[in-house]
């Protein structure tokens, strides 16, 4: 081995198509869901400080007795948003690990993330923004959509991983590779 000899990755298969008639590969999808989910945890993270802000200055309008549903509606809606972001995130780092994935389910399970991202924290926030008595807004009904989605995609990603095939000493793994790689 040669003193100063570089050690890279292997080529990623990330680019590459997924399954026959992918019209996008698993690259897309994984640029997509990382951008979607920092921005998601930035905004969200945004949301938390708000709201402690919100706390901290003892705004009555945020920690009146009747603001009650609104500051559980808006405390879920936080906390959803930031889950969701670091799945998200965790779905990014999944695809390339799951190369057998069909297009079809792949496209299914990320739309339905996205959607679901979007939908469960938005209900419980505009079910909080407007709140009648002490129920929440009519927003919140947007919830059990956002929360089918969810269901659907982790469902359709837990799928994909169990049938998953296993990695064999012949098909090359990032370890094997950059082994190979610096040997030579």
């Amino acid at each position: 081995m040669k003193p100063h000899s570089k050690v890279t990755a292997p080529d990623s298969t990330a680019l590459q198509p997924v399954s026959e008639g992918s019209t996008r590969h698993s690259g897309f999808y994984q640029v997509r869901h990382l951008r979607f989910g920092w921005s998601a945890l930035l905004i969200f993270l945004l949301l938390g400080i708000v709201l402690e802000a919100l706390h901290g200055f003892k705004i009555q309008a945020y920690l009146n007795v009747s603001s009650t549903t609104r500051r559980l509606m808006w405390t879920l809606a936080h906390a959803h948003g930031t889950l969701l972001a670091l799945i998200n995130l965790a779905f990014a780092a999944a695809i390339p690990l799951v190369p057998a994935w069909p297009s079809r389910l792949r496209d299914l399970a990320s739309m339905c993330l996205m959607g679901g991202s979007v939908l469960l924290p938005t209900g419980f926030f505009l079910g909080g923004a407007i709140i009648h008595g002490g129920d929440p807004g009519l927003g919140v009904l947007i919830v059990p959509v956002g929360a089918l989605l969810l269901l659907t995609s982790v469902f359709l990603t837990a799928q994909a991983t169990l049938v998953a095939p296993k990695p064999t000493d012949a098909t090359p793994t990032k370890k094997n590779a950059v082994t190979k790689h610096a040997s030579t």
